[in-house]
């Protein structure tokens, strides 16, 4: 595993710490416009597998995305198929299609501003596995549950944004991976970067992508203290530095 590097930590996660206005923030690759209505031939249940979230993985290195399924669909935009870590992305399905001709299509959950953009990708082109887990987080509670296969095995006490810069609500899923190297620092003993980004915070290095990662200072559980990003004491954040690449993360007031 190679050394992960503050900066680099900084350039994609920066809704965690503080602006660095000399460094303009990167441009997201044109969204998909929104999906009208479809009519599947063939259920949900048999092309999204069961007993858990279905995620994608792009076969090449890019996701080919397409405004709506079917013949004849043209392509509404691509997005690179790893993170700036070099890890492959998988993104969840909300739904799935098989169109006349017999191609599967998949729903997905897609990285990019504003958040709960969706698009479409082809069966052909990607790669499927099933998460049996979910992370959801409750902000008025100020608690992190991580869910395996319906069971609860983590409950943790975090802090969430401060009413200035709150944590954005929605539904997202995980996008790196990151152990910083770095205990004492702004992000504590590791990342999970996520799909997500602030709803207030723009302009700064990486476009405010939120995070879930540790901190040093146990005195932020409970409180609403962050930049926007989900904190969990360090000797807390190691339980779920094996969370995998999108997993659904659910956050809610």
């Amino acid at each position: 595993m190679r050394r992960w590097l503050p900066p680099l930590l900084a350039l994609a996660l920066a809704a965690c710490s503080h602006p660095s206005p000399s460094t303009p923030a990167p441009v997201s690759p044109p969204s998909p416009s929104p999906s009208p209505s479809v009519r599947a031939t063939v259920a949900d249940t048999q092309v999204l597998r069961p007993g858990g979230t279905t995620v994608v993985r792009a076969d090449g290195p890019r996701f080919l995305l397409y405004a709506r399924p079917g013949p004849g669909a043209r392509r509404a935009g691509a997005i690179a198929a790893t993170n700036d870590w070099s890890q492959p992305l998988w993104f969840p399905a909300v739904s799935g299609f098989v169109d006349k001709e017999g191609t599967t299509w998949f729903h997905v959950r897609l990285p990019i501003r504003p958040n709960g953009t969706t698009g479409w990708v082809r069966g052909d082109q990607v790669t499927t596995r099933v998460r049996h887990e979910r992370i959801v987080v409750d902000m008025s509670a100020h608690r992190l549950r991580r869910v395996v296969s319906g069971r609860t095995t983590e409950t943790l006490s975090v802090a969430v944004g401060a009413p200035s810069t709150p944590t954005a609500p929605g539904r997202f899923f995980v996008w790196a991976r990151v152990p910083t190297g770095d205990p004492t620092g702004p992000y504590g003993v590791f990342v999970l970067g996520l799909s997500g980004f602030s709803n207030v915070i723009t302009e700064w290095v990486g476009g405010g992508r939120m995070a879930i990662h540790g901190t040093a200072d146990p005195s932020d559980r409970g409180y609403d203290v962050s930049h926007g990003c989900v904190r969990v004491y360090n000797p807390q954040m190691w339980s779920l530095t094996d969370v995998p690449m999108g997993t659904p993360v659910w956050i809610h007031a």
